[in-house]
């Protein structure tokens, strides 16, 4: 089997999701090597040892596994002081692929810090590179409302110069394509346009009577939201646009907002309160169910259960919340950001507002909860929208990337399962 590195160094893909470092890039990087090695593709996903009682390498499914690289405190570290272990990550990378005897392809390294150790491995190894960034600093940093939210300019100098030093580029759509030559200065000729995928096995139509009896949920109308509690997700707008809706007239109607999400390291307790005060000033804490953070395999429920997926926002390289609830067949009310922007078919899967907008979230919610006709239109159009983003489509375009810079890897996919990429 030909072999490939990918590099995930400050967050594990077997983490639980919910957490402070989890969340899509995770999914992205579990899913796409189980994919790649069912394909026939062998994969070895690096990652920083974060927890001395997980051994040292765990198996994915067949042909894929993680390895765990020890690079400082067998702990969780803030990404800012992860730059200073790359050295130890590099060498603990190479020190496993001497011991086992391996040569690799190519190296894919996803978010800046594995692409530097990346570029470090392409000098030893002589292998071409493959970027993805998933979240680019510029496009948080101007959306950040504090100075504690603005990223480093070690990051903003590494992410220029991936940009310009990988050999391909990775942009989950067209505007991330073009915001990477745009901000970046990468070579348009260099990206490649692959989408995120979803499980399709996983994610599909349910019953919503029976999600929502699983769940506890009796309301008529239940809202969603699945994300971290952070100002650039917007559970601050959102919560500010149920306030607007319900002085507009929603506050008759038996409505209830599930919260998927938070930090369950650290301060998940106090944002959480911070929000519920907030919906307490705002006179809709009734309508709020905060739920924490839960396993993958529990979300197709919380999906089933809703009448409509929200996603206000700042910033989004993507929106994996917005494909999996369509997978679902559940319309997303989201913001006009960045990858939403594509995910989101405005008007045929969802409705799409501009960010931080609270009177056009609210309006888009009531509208949806009001129009129950338009409301399942939009879920059975999403439904057929995401089956196209199923992750067998997505490894096969991955391998024809990688292709193009090892020549080993051409072809080297066995099953395609894949019908069509949209």
């Amino acid at each position: 089997m030909t072999r490939v590195a990918l590099l995930s160094v400050h967050t594990c893909p077997l983490a639980a999701l919910g957490g402070k470092e989890t969340g899509g890039m995770n999914v992205y990087v579990r899913e796409l090597a189980r994919e790649l090695g069912r394909g026939g593709v062998a994969v070895d996903v690096f990652t920083r040892s974060q927890d001395p009682a997980i051994p040292e390498v765990v198996d994915l499914g067949p042909g894929a596994r993680v390895v765990h690289v020890a690079a400082g405190p067998a702990s969780p570290l803030p990404r800012g002081a992860l730059l200073g272990h790359l050295d130890a990550f590099v060498e603990g990378v190479e020190g496993f692929r001497r011991r086992e005897g391996l040569d690799y392809a190519l190296l894919h390294s996803h978010y800046w810090l594995s692409g530097v150790a990346a570029l470090e491995l392409r000098r030893r190894w002589g292998r071409p590179v493959i970027q993805m960034f998933h979240t680019l600093a510029a496009l948080k940093n101007a959306v950040a409302r504090s100075e504690a939210e603005r990223e480093s300019e070690e990051r903003l100098a590494a992410e220029r110069r991936l940009a310009i030093s990988a050999d391909r580029l990775v942009a989950a759509n067209p505007v991330e394509r073009a915001q990477l030559a745009r901000i970046l200065g990468a070579d348009f000729e260099r990206i490649r346009v692959i989408p995120c995928g979803v499980d399709l096995e996983l994610f599909r139509p349910g019953d919503v009577r029976q999600a929502r009896a699983r769940l506890g949920l009796d309301a008529a109308r239940v809202l969603l939201f699945v994300g971290r509690l952070a100002p650039i997700k917007g559970l601050a707008t959102l919560l500010k646009a149920l306030a607007a809706a319900k002085a507009n007239g929603l506050g008759r109607a038996d409505v209830r907002l599930v919260v998927v999400g938070g930090d369950k390291e650290e301060h998940w307790d106090a944002e959480r309160a911070r929000f519920r005060r907030m919906a307490a000033d705002l006179g809709v804490a009734p309508w709020v169910d905060f739920r924490g953070p839960q396993p993958q395999d529990q979300l197709p429920d919380y999906y089933a259960a809703a009448d409509v997926c929200l996603m206000p926002s700042l910033y989004e390289s993507f929106g994996m919340v917005a494909l999996e609830a369509m997978a679902c067949g559940v319309p997303v009310v989201g913001s006009r950001v960045g990858g939403l922007a594509v995910t989101v078919q405005d008007e045929v899967t969802g409705l799409l507002v501009p960010e931080g907008d609270v009177q056009a979230l609210s309006g888009a919610i009531a509208h949806l909860l009001e129009d129950e006709g338009c409301r399942r239109r939009l879920g059975v159009r999403a439904a057929e929208w995401a089956r196209g983003f199923g992750w067998p489509c997505i490894a096969r375009a991955v391998t024809e990337l990688y292709g193009e810079v090892a020549p080993a890897l051409r072809g080297a996919l066995r099953r395609d399962r894949c019908a069509s990429l949209l």
